[in-house]
């Protein structure tokens, strides 16, 4: 059997659809428990209705973007893992990246079939899952103090905003650390494009670069109907509708 289709075995499907199946439970008893609660407040149940089906629906477009990262990811990783990692706790610009700095890191290079290996799949999912798990163990003992750090206050067993909208160390590490990212990424792709054998040829792969920028591009017009013409709403959409675009650019600048 190959790796691949270990990777897309029966075991690995029952282990990864029992977990989502598990955390898709909790979602259901979560609503059945907050419109419960909404009843109880006196809420018309009319507008708990309209929320839960705008709250359903809402959502579908921008998930795009998290399908095409399931896709992305499986055809090195199989299908259940990407999946689990992706519908649970997993970020789409997170376990791409983490699964490509392992795979480097093991000695396979780049996240291909090909080269993919049960050993280094191991490495690989282990990698992604501890990483990402100290959100979850920090939130236990740390979230009360930051709630207060951010300006949220308990009062008469009411949460409330006391006004302050100033961001703390935390916003800065995070945008200087995807910054970092961004500018690590851009210059392998240019390093790859100028430099061939050690030569300054400027007839690289330009695609990368391309696709960029066409990303970029659209990211943008995203950031300027959010903050300029006010719709937040399209927030939702950009990072499905950036990579779509992305990614087509990149099938129609490699045909070119």
């Amino acid at each position: 059997m190959s790796v691949i289709a270990t990777l897309n075995s029966f075991p690995l499907y029952l282990i990864c659809g029992s977990i989502i199946a598990f955390v898709a439970l909790i979602c259901v008893v979560f609503i059945i428990r907050a419109y419960r609660a909404g009843i109880a407040m006196g809420m018309d149940p009319k507008i708990l209705k309209r929320v839960i089906t705008s709250s359903a629906t809402f959502p579908i477009l921008p998930s795009v973007g998290i399908l095409l990262g399931v896709i992305a990811l499986s055809g090195s990783l199989g299908l259940p893992w990407p999946w689990l990692r992706l519908s649970v706790i997993g970020a789409l610009h997170y376990e791409t990246q983490v699964a490509q700095a392992a795979a480097e890191s093991v000695g396979i290079g780049t996240l291909s079939p090909e080269t993919m290996t049960l050993s280094a799949f191991t490495t690989i999912a282990l990698l992604m899952s501890i990483c990402i798990m100290w959100g979850m163990v920090l939130s236990v003992f740390l979230n009360k103090g930051y709630l207060k750090k951010i300006g949220f206050k308990n009062s008469e067993d009411k949460t409330e905003l006391n006004g302050k909208k100033k961001g703390g160390f935390g916003d800065l590490a995070m945008s200087a650390m995807f910054i970092g990212l961004v500018s690590a990424y851009i210059g392998s792709y240019i390093g790859g494009f100028v430099s061939s054998n050690g030569l300054f040829t400027f007839s690289g792969d330009w695609v990368p670069l391309g696709v960029v920028l066409v990303s970029a591009l659209v990211m943008a017009f995203f950031v300027y109907l959010s903050e300029k013409k006010k719709k937040g709403w399209v927030d939702n959409f950009s990072i499905a509708v950036s990579m779509l675009v992305g990614m087509s650019s990149a099938i129609l600048f490699s045909l070119i």
